[in-house]
């Protein structure tokens, strides 16, 4: 008896993807829109040629994959990788990656070549990989989600409180919830490391069938390019420890940010940093009964940034959770028949 075919029903999927590309765009007007963060993943940065008779969206898939990796060159020359301006076109260029690599599984061609190479080897592979990429997906948007909560709580007791000293009780809770959320942070970081690795030493499967081997290829790219994507957004929420001259003026601190030994190589100041920073001279003004009040207000317009940028994450990731389920299924379901 065939086993019954996995459905999954997204309603306006292309919808969603034409949203954020929009919404990229227009916040990008004057930035340019190709930038990702090379991480330490080796992503493959040659170009790739797909021969259009492979399916009508190989013309389309070419281009996003070299798109992107020429964005990850250009980016490991800036000094502030992981920002806003560098995460949503990312998380965009993913979606519409997944959405047009749906349309290649699709092809009977296609699934007909992965279920002959080792009885469905490939696809019981990709299987394997494309579940670390769910969990790590359904994870970021978890921490996103709760950061955006943190932040929504912060803000309604910074209008409530001020400059009170009562204040520093939600800040504390604030930064014990930002270092908790750095433990599950690593662990997601280790996982993509583990599928990097892997993914490295797939082979390249030259001397089978054309199709096959660049069908294999194209999985491939997008497996790498995937892992580097989210190895950049959750670096971006995790911000690494900062180090400030307690002398210099907050406004001061947040131009000449100085991080521990360690960390010299990201030089990062986002606006997850900012947040910490801010709180951080709020929290030590007020313990000083020093006057706080430009402390407050510019941590609730830090806060409000963070929010604002929050809400656009966390966009992406349901559009890109939802581009992640619908291959996973695909895949499934090739092995199904």
């Amino acid at each position: 008896m065939k086993p019954k075919l996995l459905s999954w029903n997204v309603r306006g999927p292309n919808d969603c993807n034409k949203r954020l590309r929009i919404r990229s765009l227009l916040r990008l007007w004057k930035v340019d829109v190709a930038c990702f963060q090379e991480t330490k993943l080796r992503v493959p940065i040659r170009s790739i040629s797909l021969p259009s008779r492979l399916h009508p969206c190989s013309v389309r898939l070419e281009s996003i994959l070299n798109r992107l990796k020429s964005c990850q060159i250009s980016s490991s020359s800036t000094t502030i990788p992981f920002k806003t301006e560098t995460i949503q076109p990312s998380l965009a260029g993913l979606a519409e990656l997944f959405s047009c690599l749906e349309e290649l599984i699709h092809s009977p061609l296609t699934q007909q070549a992965l279920l002959r190479h080792e009885n469905g080897k490939l696809v019981e592979e990709v299987l394997d990989g494309s579940l670390t990429l769910l969990d790590t997906c359904d994870t970021s948007r978890n921490i996103v989600c709760t950061i955006k909560e943190h932040v929504q709580s912060l803000q309604s007791a910074l209008r409530r409180k001020g400059v009170d000293s009562r204040i520093e009780s939600d800040i504390h809770a604030y930064m014990r919830f930002r270092k908790n959320v750095k433990k599950d942070i690593a662990k997601c970081l280790k996982a993509l490391k583990r599928m990097g690795n892997r993914v490295d030493s797939a082979p390249v499967l030259l001397h089978f069938d054309h199709h096959l081997s660049i069908v294999v290829r194209v999985l491939k790219e997008a497996s790498a390019i995937s892992i580097s994507i989210f190895q950049s957004l959750l670096l971006f929420l995790s911000v690494p420890r900062m180090k400030t001259d307690g002398r210099c003026s907050l406004t001061s601190r947040l131009k000449c940010l100085r991080l521990l030994p360690s960390e010299k190589e990201q030089k990062i100041i986002n606006v997850v940093g900012c947040v910490d920073l801010a709180l951080s001279s709020l929290h030590r003004h007020l313990r000083h009964n020093d006057d706080a009040k430009a402390d407050v207000q510019l941590a609730q317009r830090k806060l409000e940034t963070l929010h604002l940028s929050l809400e656009d994450i966390e966009d992406g990731l349901d559009c890109i959770f939802r581009s992640f389920v619908r291959n996973r299924v695909s895949f499934l379901n090739i092995l199904a028949h």
